[in-house]
């Protein structure tokens, strides 16, 4: 199991043995390279040992009231801090670290295992306990060495996958398995028959301070910003920044540069020969390199052409496994350039959750009446593949059959609303900040998830310095309308006059103003007002283009192993409509695809050549 994450870890392992207990684990070094920074590591009383992924970023100010408790230490990593914490405050110390986490934790003495995961959800943990077999990792191919695990197909989370392009819920595509959820800490021992969830942090958008000024949140931002990216500095290696066109990583970027003599910086652009359309504006290359040169970084780059869809995605789907959002294989090739020259890699993901970075997402519901009519509205964007009827078409007979219930997911989606009692659904200002909640807790999860899966596929370690808790608590304090520039401007809008809805909300792109605002002093002005833009391939017109081909012959063939599950003649129409332009499926097609090669990887078994 140890061996099957060695990727994850290419600089040492160990194992720890108790009875009925192992303890894996494969070793990133990164604080305190010397062997004294091993795991598994036990306490200095013999009462804890632990296994740890991540990066406490706080561990130093813990260390120092730790020594004041008359607790010693022989290392200088993060990891002898959390097993004294734990021999000094017990299990409540996991709720005290500032950081990215996924820890297996054994108390010799009262024969319990406790599982905990950071606030965000950063470093991933599975688990599957059926049996009397516990089983946890920090990915789900660590299983598929025990002799008491199996792989068969989870046919509600494909019915949520196909739904959301994500999974909303903690489970998986392989039954039984489980994401232990965010800031959750759960504990086992020999009379445990299910896992009992203890959840003990939660964001919370529904308070903020309308005393705030603009001035007041504007500098506040760029105080905790500063600090956040300095605290995620921290490292015994090389630590660099990966640099797109826009905003959020070049602050990132010119924020690190200030630290270290020369940064290395990294960016991703696409071959745009044979692009057209919006598309032909994806290669951020250009605006990159203005931020490069800015603060005279190392700079290097990768350029990628339709060509590198083929090569890649066996190897990214082994790697992901737990399918999630959207079109991610140039992350798996920027994350690997950058593996060439760093341990560690800081990344913007955070600050569109934050600080209202998707305004045209916003505006579809703000005008909701009530609880039922934002649901009803948001719900039908966040179906973002297959609508409810169109799943008895895109579905096998046998796959509905294995479905307990094809409208699930709607309940699915609720059920992160009403996890939080404290939302109201009464002004358009509440309506945002709920959907600030919202994606924060769905969208932001499988974002984080596949920038870990792909970056330590590579034994790479990403960092989030957006995701910092003090950061985290201001920004949820900020009112809406210190992030969105034109609120008053669409209060007063009568969208009856309209008639494209959808033109309107995408003509404005007035989010995180105030995080535009207090990254002045840090970017180049055309960045700052650059228009918003996600990081993926041009695969719209790939698809249509040099990959129509691989498309086919990978979907629409007689060895397709996913047509157990989707209906080829669907398939088919949807491929068509693609090519012949009618619709643009490319987010339905990259799906199909991964679920193809997970079928064949995961349940067919096919081997892969890694090189």
């Amino acid at each position: 199991m140890t061996d099957a994450l060695a990727h994850r870890g290419p600089d040492g392992e160990g194992i720890f043995l108790d009875e009925n207990l192992a303890l894996g684990h494969r070793r990133l070094a990164i604080l305190d390279i010397s062997p004294k920074g091993a795991q598994p590591m036990s306490s200095k009383d013999g009462e804890w040992v632990i296994v740890f992924n991540g990066c406490i970023y706080n561990f130093r100010e813990l260390k120092l009231e730790l020594q004041a408790k008359g607790h010693e230490f022989i290392s200088t990593s993060d990891t002898e801090v959390i097993t004294e914490g734990l021999s000094a405050y017990g299990p409540s110390f996991f709720e005290r670290l500032d950081g990215m986490f996924a820890i297996g934790a054994w108390h010799a003495k009262s024969r319990q295992l406790w599982l905990t995961r950071d606030r965000y959800g950063i470093k991933p943990l599975y688990y599957y306990f059926k049996n009397g077999v516990l089983l946890f990792a920090s990915e789900i191919k660590a299983f598929l060495s025990h002799a008491k695990f199996s792989v068969e197909l989870d046919c509600n989370s494909l019915n949520e996958y196909f739904t959301f392009q994500n999974m909303f819920s903690y489970g998986t595509l392989f039954k039984d398995v489980h994401m232990l959820p965010q800031a959750n800490t759960v504990c086992i021992d020999k009379n445990s028959s299910y896992v009992q969830h203890h959840s003990w942090w939660d964001y919370d958008f529904s308070q903020p301070d309308e005393k705030l000024s603009f001035e007041e949140a504007r500098l506040e931002t760029e105080r905790l910003f500063s600090k956040a990216v300095a605290k995620q500095m921290v490292a015994d290696v090389p630590v660099g920044s990966y640099l797109s066109g826009g905003m959020d990583s070049g602050s990132i970027a010119v924020a690190a540069a200030r630290h270290v003599p020369r940064l290395f910086t990294f960016t991703c652009g696409f071959d745009m020969s044979e692009v057209t359309g919006v598309e032909a504006n994806y290669d951020e290359r250009r605006d990159a390199e203005l931020t490069a040169n800015y603060i005279k970084s190392e700079h290097y780059e990768q350029v990628m052409n339709a060509g590198d869809l083929r090569w890649s995605l066996p190897k990214l789907v082994w790697h992901l496994e737990d399918l999630r959002v959207g079109m991610s294989y140039p992350n798996y090739y920027i994350s690997r350039l950058a593996s060439k020259f760093v341990k560690v890699c800081l990344q913007g993901t955070g600050g569109d959750e934050l600080y209202g970075g998707y305004p045209w997402r916003y505006y579809r519901i703000f005008r909701s009446l009530g609880r039922q009519d934002f649901f009803d509205q948001y719900y039908q964007f966040w179906q973002r593949m297959v609508k409810e009827e169109d799943k008895p078409s895109l579905f096998t007979s046998s796959m509905i059959k294995g479905v307990d219930d094809i409208t699930e997911p709607r309940q699915i989606f609720e059920r992160v609303f009403l996890f939080n009692k404290k939302l109201a659904y009464d002004t358009p200002e509440q309506h945002i900040n709920n959907s600030l909640y919202f994606e924060i807790k769905t969208f932001l999860p499988g974002l984080l998830l596949v920038g870990d899966k792909l970056a330590m596929a590579h034994g790479l370690e990403e960092r989030f310095p957006f995701m910092d808790n003090d950061l985290v608590s201001f920004a949820q304090c900020i009112p809406v309308k210190h992030k969105l520039g034109n609120l008053e401007n669409m209060k007063r809008i009568d969208e009856n006059e309209y008639k494209n809805k959808k033109e309107m909300y995408t003509e404005y792109d007035d989010g995180k103003n105030v995080l535009r605002k207090a990254m002045l002093d840090f970017m180049p002005q055309q960045i700052i007002n650059r228009k918003k833009q996600g990081f993926s391939a041009p695969d719209e017109s790939w698809y249509r283009g040099e990959n129509a081909d691989y498309m086919k012959d990978l979907l629409l063939n007689k060895r397709t192993v996913s047509s157990e599950f989707i209906n080829p003649n669907h398939v088919e129409r949807i491929v068509d409509e693609h090519l012949n332009k009618k619709i643009n499926h490319r987010l339905l097609l990259w799906s199909l695809m991964n679920f193809e090669w997970w079928c064949r990887i995961f349940l067919n078994g096919e081997k892969l050549n890694q090189h």
